[in-house]
C-alpha cells in the first residue's frame, strides 16, 4: 500500500507541473448546483469516491450517480439525460461522430473468475488458461468440460456466465478474444455484482469481472468464494512465481501499471458527455478529478492514467 500512496503523491506532483499555463479551476463556480452521472459498473466505485471528496470542497453541489453498464453511460450522455456518462471500453467511431467528448480518468482491467471449489482448481492455478482456450470457452463453445481445460478425465461441464447488459467488461473481454460482446456465449447475468455472485454460487462456473468486483478492497484477496484465473500469456503451460500476481489486488494493479497484464483486458476508463461540457460545475468537477482527485485513484483500487494523458485532457478542458 505504501508503494501506491507514494506513486499517487509523485503523480500528483508531476500533474501539477504539467498543468497548462493560464489554466485554473474557475473561482466563479458557486458551491451549489447538480451533476448527474450514469454508466459503467467498473467506474462506479471510483466515481462515488470522487463525488464524496469533491463535495467536501463544494458541499452545495449535489452529485447523483447510477450504474447500469457502459452502454447506458453512452446512451444517457448522448440523449442529454445525464451530464456525464461512465464508459469502461474504447469509444467507437460512430459514437465520436455523434458528438461524444471524452476524458480518460483511471485504468483497471477485466479478469476471468472461477469458483474457489472448482474441480480443476489446482491445475488451473498452476498452469493458467491460454487465450486460445479462453476463446474455446467464451466464443466457440468448443471447450465443454473442465477436463478439457485441466487435460484430465474430469467430465464436469463448464458453466459459462457472461453479461446480459451492454457493458465495457464484456466488450473488453470479447475484444481480447477477438470478438464483440454479442459473440460471447454463456448465461447472461446483469451487472458486475451479478456475475460475481453467480460464479460464487456455482462450483462449475467461469465468468469475468472488473477487478474492483473480483477482489475484496479490504483484504486485497479475491472476493470470498471465487478465484482469479491466471492467463498463460506465453503458452508454456505454467504460471511461474513472477507471473502469479492474480490472487493479490496490489500485485495485480502493479502488473497492470507496468504493462505486464495484456491490453485488452487492461483498459482506460472514461467520463464522456455530448459535446464538451459547458456547465461550470461539471467542468470544475472534471478539473478536480484530473488534478486533486487523482490521489484517490490507488486507494480506491484503480490505477492512475499517465501524467501525459492527464495533461492532454486538461488541455481539452482549457480549450472550451
Amino acid at each position: 500500500m505504501k508503494y501506491y500512496l507514494l506513486a499517487a503523491l509523485v503523480i500528483s506532483i508531476v500533474i501539477s507541473s504539467l498543468i497548462p499555463k493560464g489554466y485554473s479551476q474557475s473561482n466563479s463556480v458557486e458551491s451549489k448546483g447538480h451533476i448527474t452521472i450514469s454508466g459503467a459498473w467498473a467506474l462506479y466505485p471510483m466515481a462515488v469516491k470522487w463525488a464524496e471528496e469533491f463535495q467536501k470542497v463544494y458541499p452545495g453541489i449535489k452529485i447523483d450517480i447510477s450504474a447500469g453498464g457502459a452502454g447506458k453511460g453512452i446512451t444517457d450522455a448522448l440523449s442529454g439525460s445525464v451530464d456525464l456518462g461512465m464508459v469502461s471500453r474504447d469509444i467507437n467511431p460512430q459514437e465520436l461522430q455523434k458528438g461524444i467528448w471524452t476524458i480518460s480518468v483511471a485504468k483497471d482491467a477485466v479478469v476471468a473468475t472461477i469458483n474457489a471449489q472448482n474441480p480443476a482448481i489446482r491445475d488451473i492455478l498452476a498452469k493458467g488458461i491460454t487465450k486460445a482456450m479462453f476463446q474455446k470457452i467464451f466464443i466457440s463453445g468448443d471447450a465443454k468440460t473442465w477436463g478439457q481445460i485441466a487435460k484430465n478425465a474430469n467430465a464436469d461441464a463448464i458453466h459459462v456466465y457472461t453479461r446480459s447488459d451492454a457493458c465495457g467488461a464484456a466488450e473488453t473481454w470479447a475484444k481480447y478474444l477477438g470478438g464483440k460482446q454479442e459473440d460471447l456465449t454463456g448465461i447472461g447475468v446483469y451487472g458486475d455484482p451479478g456475475v460475481a455472485e453467480a460464479v460464487k454460487n456455482d462450483k462449475l462456473a467461469i465468468g469475468f469481472n472488473n477487478i474492483n468486483f473480483a477482489y475484496d478492497a479490504k483484504t486485497k484477496a479475491p472476493v470470498a468464494g471465487i478465484l482469479i484465473v491466471p492467463i498463460d500469456i506465453n503458452g508454456d503451460g505454467a504460471i511461474d512465481k513472477n507471473e502469479n500476481v492474480y490472487q493479490d489486488l496490489n500485485a495485480m494493479r502493479n502488473a497492470i501499471s507496468q504493462g505486464k497484464y495484456p491490453s485488452p483486458p487492461a483498459r482506460e476508463l472514461y467520463l464522456v458527455s455530448k459535446g464538451a461540457p459547458q456547465s461550470k460545475e461539471v467542468r470544475a468537477f472534471l478539473h478536480w478529478i484530473l488534478t486533486d482527485g487523482q490521489q484517490f485513484v490507488p486507494e480506491t483500487g484503480f490505477i492512475n492514467v499517465s501524467p501525459e494523458r492527464i495533461y492532454e485532457d486538461l488541455g481539452k478542458l482549457k480549450a472550451q
